[in-house]
């Protein structure tokens, strides 16, 4: 499967790309999908989870809009997974928003809290706020946040492939 294999291409060129200051792109991204796994999400919710930063990887560094990195993944995402993939992915920032905006308890890593400046700041937006998928793009978000641990635990490279090949399958 074509899109399984660009996925595998897109995780390993994360590794050695640092955005926050804890792990790099790939640990990040496997640390997501398993925390995604460990809440029992689905398995598109799970392959959202793992990509939501894809746009930071340096095969795409010459895209156009690659600095709105929610919707640069969104876009890519959603014709090779499926319109759900994609918008999850797509909402990270949104949700990130919503939460400093409504949750008094919610707290940023200090690179996340800058990005935050950048995105807009707190602030909640209707068009998302309102979807069907909400719920589980305030998931995502959660496990973003939750995966920029040095010692945490991770899914592998090949326990993303293999739910992005079933997540291909129930398309097909």
């Amino acid at each position: 499967m074509r899109e399984v294999a660009e996925i595998g291409r897109v995780l390993h060129s994360l590794r050695g790309v640092w955005d926050e200051e804890a792990v790099d792109e790939l640990d990040h991204a496997l640390q997501s999908a398993a925390r995604a796994v460990d809440d029992g999400a689905d398995d598109e919710l799970v392959l959202a989870a793992a990509l939501h930063d894809l746009a930071h990887s340096p095969l795409f560094e010459h895209h156009a809009g690659v600095e709105q990195h929610d919707c640069f993944a969104r876009d890519w995402l959603t014709p090779r997974f499926g319109e759900r993939v994609g918008w999850l992915a797509g909402a990270h920032v949104a949700a990130k928003r919503y939460l400093a905006a409504t949750d008094p308890d919610y707290t940023l890593s200090d690179v996340s809290a800058l990005s935050l400046q950048h995105q807009g700041g707190a602030g909640v937006d209707a068009t998302y706020v309102g979807h069907p998928w909400w719920p589980d793009a305030l998931r995502l978000r959660r496990y973003d946040d939750a995966a920029k641990d040095p010692q945490g635990r991770g899914a592998t490279v090949d326990d993303v492939l293999a739910v992005a090949e079933r997540v291909v399958r129930q398309g097909n």
